[in-house]
């Protein structure tokens, strides 16, 4: 009787999965077989058409597009993370982003489901257009500059003071150093140092995270922005330098472009300065820079972006 009860309510929620810890949500996070039944009952929710659920950019969050929707669905706080935290100020950023001029998709609804879990969960338009990653392997080095200068003129509206956001310490936050613990013991107390004693202005509203996924060109050369969840405030550096190493990747056009008659010694003072305080620094430098073992301090880092610059 108890295994007959048992199973009932098993099947009663809509999401099977456990989830205990981050591996767990990993592991399932892009499944659309996993997802589509709590897809399904928050568009009944939302008094939305029912569309077929596809596979939308990977990502920390499980987001599918259905029609012309973009859902995303957060993982809820037995994976680690605040999903419902992050819903709400990526779906205040958004609204926000919105008002002042920047292409970006509108929020059409978001909440929370409980179901096994909490899932928090925001329902955007569908934009269309490439991926930059993909649209810039056609460009001439012209195209490259233009758009170079079109970012510009976006990140300028987006990078001001503003009021959405807690008053959180990105330059010195204790969950920021732990992701730093790979480099060397010198260069760890070198970066804190550093950074406690340079002068990085006033904090602005930074995307956070414009990689190759996050901005859209479409076929008229208009850009959108997407996916706000890295948000947060913080030296306008923070987004210059992800801009120029993990987005350009040091293509010279698209450098010229955006940082306009910049020389290479301010470019890369900038994104040392940037690396240096960013949520995914330590990840860029490895990707873009060199080893950890290859940086025992940080002139060692400071010399490798000089490089790297002066070659464009």
């Amino acid at each position: 009787m108890f295994q007959r009860m048992l199973r009932k309510e098993i099947t009663m929620y809509l999401f099977h999965e456990e989830i205990q810890h981050w591996k767990d949500w990993e592991r399932i996070f892009f499944s659309v077989p996993v997802f589509s039944p709590l897809i399904k009952k928050i568009m009944q929710i939302e008094k939305l058409r029912a569309y077929e659920i596809e596979k939308s950019m990977p990502g920390t969050n499980a987001v599918f597009k259905a029609g012309n929707y973009v859902i995303k669905i957060y993982p809820p706080v037995d994976s680690g993370l605040n999903g419902i935290l992050d819903m709400e100020n990526e779906a205040r950023i958004t609204r926000s982003i919105n008002a002042i001029g920047v292409e970006s998709p509108c929020i059409v609804a978001n909440g929370i489901i409980k179901d096994k879990y909490d899932f928090a969960y925001i329902i955007m338009n569908y934009i269309e257009g490439l991926p930059f990653r993909i649209a810039v392997k056609s460009m001439s080095d012209m195209e490259k500059e233009l758009i170079g200068v079109k970012l510009r003129d976006i990140t300028n509206k987006l990078n001001v003071p503003s009021n959405h956001f807690s008053n959180t310490n990105v330059l010195l936050d204790v969950d920021r150093q732990s992701r730093w613990e790979k480099y060397s013991k010198c260069f760890q107390r070198e970066r804190l140092n550093y950074i406690k004693a340079h002068n990085y202005g006033k904090p602005v509203l930074v995307h956070g995270d414009l990689n190759g996924d996050n901005i859209l060109i479409n076929s008229d050369g208009k850009i959108s922005i997407i996916d706000f969840a890295e948000s947060v405030q913080a030296p306008k550096v923070y987004e210059d330098a992800l801009i120029a190493i993990e987005l350009f990747n040091f293509d010279k056009s698209l450098l010229v472009g955006y940082f306009g008659g910049c020389n290479s010694d301010t470019i890369a003072q900038t994104c040392f300065d940037g690396l240096l305080i960013h949520d995914f620094g330590g990840d860029i430098i490895k990707h873009h820079l060199g080893e950890y073992r290859d940086f025992k301090c940080l002139e060692d880092l400071h010399q490798r972006i000089k490089e790297k610059f002066s070659a464009q």
